[in-house]
């Protein structure tokens, strides 16, 4: 008889629980392989991206693009490229690889391209003409124009490489303002001079990299660190000068430099409202993209690199100063004593005139010396230098470009009343063009020192933006003082300065005429000359400082006056200004 078994042995368990396991192992592979992929093409795209392959410890520097400079429209706000990156072209050619017929061909055809002269092309004849040369650079900064007139003459083993440049699109219009950027020997653009000189560090961005180790075998070492990071372009720059501004004042300024023979020349414009820089001319002036080719002198700006003795223009400000302090009116009289014996010097007036009695505003018309002196002598020579202080003189101005001088103010701190009277009419101190811009804007605003500006807006690569917000630095004078001084310098104009009088508008300045200081003793035949005023007067909305250096005119009214009147007017009919005079 067959017995049936009291239990059936299941023989596939053991294979079945082997499959389940084969299968979670396959399952946690699968998982473990998507959750690598995540990482590797999501988390860590940027680093496999980036990173190099060919060394033990990688790191490889990725370049930003520089940022980038524009001038602004006053009165549309539009924006023009002032500085920008331009690809250019590096020819080159592989001499070895011209048949020698066509060398002669090859090279006059390119030096005529490259508009080479006849030497030139004879040294690229020379060039192409080397049979075993596999490699020879013949160019560089090409614009693409050209680069493509050349490829399309089909020339023999002529080849070319791209190569980004800085470019300046208005050639020499505001070289002194931007500076210039070159590749330094790190292979990077660095700034100089300027705004590229002192935006350097801000314009270059920050270089990306990749970081990371390898084994001996060549292969990722998958438990060593890793870091990548992508380079973040460089901001750009977005400027208060006015391209048109620029272009008529500097013009104008260079059209005066040439009549008048001078060695050099300033201009600043600014509103005196806020402080912004609308224009500022420096002269002789380079162009960036050619900078290679000019003198290291164009190189600083003058306005704010060339500190000088103002001479009479600075009357206006010791004027301010008494009337601040009440201790002159407009009204206020004087006797002209004709020379002063000050600690055994003698200060007299130009060519010895003599004036007998005269108001404080005549002897601002008049350019009395004495009359200054007599004024500053109310003041006192402490409370006097530090006016002269609170004016800003004697300190950088603090405006966002490379190289700028504080000029010298110490000898109104030494002892001896001679150094307070010679200040009082400009001379035994120095400023900059700027600073009696910045000076001159106190008298017309209502006496507020404001921190000049030529940067309005930096725009980041990532959206962000920072405006500049003019600042107050000082309230010099009162609003009361403001007014009195304004009064007297639109007589000056009205009664002696018919040149810079403009129709439909008051116009406020003052000359200055000052001898040349040359190893302790002035100079009998070279002076200085310069014109600072502002208009609509009552209504101020532009200020103005033109100065010429050893100009061949005796006097400031037949140089720095008229040119400021032709800018001055320029500028109030271009910005729409209304007039103040019926």
């Amino acid at each position: 008889m067959y017995n049936k078994p009291n239990h059936v042995t299941n023989h596939t368990a053991p294979e079945e629980k082997h499959f389940r396991t084969i299968s979670l192992l396959a399952l946690l592979l699968g998982l473990w392989i998507i959750v690598r992929l995540f990482m590797l093409q999501i988390i860590g795209y940027n680093y496999y991206t980036l990173f190099a392959q060919s060394a033990h410890e990688i790191y490889q520097q990725l370049h930003p693009e520089r940022g980038q400079i524009y001038f602004t429209d006053l009165r549309t706000g539009n924006e023009y490229p002032a500085a920008i990156n331009k690809q250019f072209y590096r020819v080159f050619a592989v001499p070895k690889a011209i048949p020698a017929s066509e060398v002669v061909t090859t090279a006059n055809k390119l030096g005529n391209f490259l508009s080479y002269t006849a030497t030139d092309t004879a040294a690229l004849i020379d060039k192409l003409s080397r049979v075993n040369d596999s490699y020879r650079a013949l160019a560089k900064k090409i614009p693409e124009e050209v680069v493509t007139q050349i490829k399309d003459a089909n020339l023999s083993s002529i080849y070319f490489t791209p190569e980004e440049y800085r470019y300046y699109p208005e050639d020499a219009l505001a070289g002194p303002i931007l500076g210039f950027a070159s590749y330094n020997d790190s292979g990077f653009l660095e700034g100089k001079y300027g705004l590229e000189g002192y935006w350097d560090k801000k314009l270059a961005g920050q270089a990306g990299f990749v970081l990371g180790e390898k084994g001996m075998g060549g292969s990722w070492i998958a438990t060593a660190d890793k870091t990548a990071k992508n380079a973040e372009n460089g901001p750009d720059l977005f400027l208060t000068i006015d391209r048109a501004l620029e272009n008529k004042a500097c013009e104008r300024l260079r059209q005066g430099m040439i009549d008048y023979q001078a060695k050099s020349a300033s201009l600043v414009l600014m509103d005196p409202n806020n402080g912004a820089i609308l224009a500022m001319c420096s002269l002789p002036d380079f162009d960036p993209n050619l900078f290679s080719k000019a003198d290291l002198g164009s190189f600083n700006n003058t306005g704010i690199y060339a500190p000088y003795e103002p001479g009479s223009v600075f009357k206006a400000i010791t004027m301010a100063i008494g009337l601040d302090l009440d201790l002159i009116s407009p009204n206020t009289t004087f006797t002209d004593p004709c020379e002063l014996i000050i600690n055994g010097f003698k200060v007299h007036n130009a060519l010895n005139v003599c004036y007998g009695l005269q108001t404080m505003t005549q002897v601002l018309e008049n350019s009395i010396n004495t009359g200054a002196v007599w004024v500053e002598k109310k003041i006192g020579q402490e409370n006097f230098a530090k006016y002269v202080k609170n004016f800003g003189f004697g300190a950088k101005t603090g405006i966002t470009l490379n190289a700028e001088l504080s000029g010298d103010i110490s000898s109104l701190d030494r002892k001896g009343e001679i150094f307070g009277a010679n200040g009082s009419f400009g001379q035994g101190f120095t400023a900059t063009p700027l600073q009696l811009a910045s000076a001159y804007a106190v008298l017309a605003n209502g006496g507020k020192l404001f921190k000049p500006y030529i940067v309005s807006e930096v725009r980041y690569s990532d959206g962000h933006k920072d405006k500049t917000n003019p600042q107050i630095v000082n309230q010099v004078i009162s609003p009361r003082a403001s007014k009195l001084i304004t009064g007297m310098l639109i007589s000056v104009v009205e009664k002696h300065y018919r040149a810079a009088q403009i129709q439909h508008y008051y116009v406020a300045g003052k000359t200055g005429t000052a001898q040349i200081s040359e190893k302790g003793a002035y100079s009998a035949d070279k002076t200085n000359h310069t014109f600072a005023g502002f208009a609509p007067a009552t209504n101020p909305r532009f200020v103005m400082v033109v100065k010429y250096e050893e100009p061949q005119r005796q006097w400031a009214e037949q140089t720095a006056l008229p040119v400021f009147k032709d800018v001055m007017q320029f500028a109030l009919d271009y910005a729409g200004v209304p007039g103040d005079k019926q």
